[in-house]
């Protein structure tokens, strides 16, 4: 059975790396015992899951159905695990976070909050910044991560989807009047966030998948969603933001909604990024599993 476990492994992770030596390297194996392995798995399944070369691997169609399935047998048999690793270890030590920044001002300060009263033996250091950050380099236990994600090695869970609003404050409506389509943007006061290229300082992505790009004019160019809420609330212009930063603010009317002529883009979802580890340290899986509860139940308002 073991045998029959490293070898979906290998083929996950030459699937996922591109090639066998990727995931030889990545397991600490010879490149020649992973292609066994491999050859091993497509024996007993008496079907081809790939065509490889010395440098690149490919996917026949069976295989690709073979690797979702694979991913999920070995994901839920991670959780199993840990789950019972994490019943006789103790949830203590150093918890390295890193989040984004509005992210993590608006929505982390209650639920660090919450989560130290109860694991008090866990010390938290949390990291904002909006930059992309390398958990193994860097040191991080997990990492928040927000829109649609890169394949990666790396484990992944959802926590809730990432909805995009465009707003304004009354009092730039009342002056300026109501946007109705796509066109009308090109004229409005337009609030850019300087790290999206979705909602960005010269152009804004519509349509589901972001297609529609639409040319804006932004009197506020900021690297910093919080403020540009802020800015908006202020009067300052529209603001095409995540509702996890504007929800409140439409909740108590301080701005209000726009519908144009297409939809907003589908932003993807908030995730929590992990090490791709079978056995996750305990103070990690706890810090995790509470934030697909806390999180995932503060998303449905969002």
């Amino acid at each position: 059975m073991s045998d029959r476990l490293t070898a979906i492994e290998v083929f996950v992770r030459a699937s996922r790396l591109g090639s066998l030596s990727a995931a030889a390297r990545a397991m600490g194996m010879s490149p020649a015992m992973a292609a066994r392995h491999l050859n091993a798995l497509e024996a007993r399944l008496g079907v081809t899951l790939a065509h490889r070369s010395t440098r690149r691997l490919s996917l026949t169609e069976a295989g690709a159905d073979y690797l979702d399935r694979a991913e999920r047998i070995l994901a839920e048999l991670g959780e199993v695990e840990a789950e019972i690793a994490a019943r006789t270890v103790a949830v203590e030590g150093l918890l390295r976070i890193s989040a984004p920044a509005a992210f993590g001002t608006r929505h982390l300060a209650a639920l660090v909050a919450k989560f130290a009263r109860q694991y008090p033996a866990v010390t938290i250091e949390l990291g904002l910044n909006d930059r992309y950050v390398d958990l193994l380099e860097e040191g991080w236990d997990m990492a928040i991560r927000i829109g649609h994600l890169a394949d990666s090695s790396l484990i992944a869970r959802r926590l809730a989807p990432v909805r995009l609003s465009l707003c304004a404050a009354p009092s730039w409506l009342a002056t300026h009047g109501l946007p109705r389509t796509l066109h009308d943007l090109q004229t409005c006061d337009c609030l850019g966030y300087t790290l999206s290229p979705h909602t960005g300082v010269s152009h804004w992505s519509f349509g589901r998948d972001g297609r529609i790009r639409v040319a804006v004019r932004t009197v506020l160019r900021v690297n910093s969603g919080e403020l540009l809420v802020q800015a908006a609330i202020a009067g300052q212009g529209l603001v095409y933001a995540p509702r996890f930063l504007t929800a409140e603010a439409l909740s108590d009317g301080r701005l209000m909604a726009i519908t144009l002529d297409q939809p907003m883009m589908d932003l993807g979802a908030i995730h929590a990024i992990t090490h791709p580890s079978r056995r996750p340290a305990a103070k990690t899986r706890a810090w995790v599993d509470f934030l697909v509860r806390e999180i995932g139940a503060m998303g449905a308002d969002w």
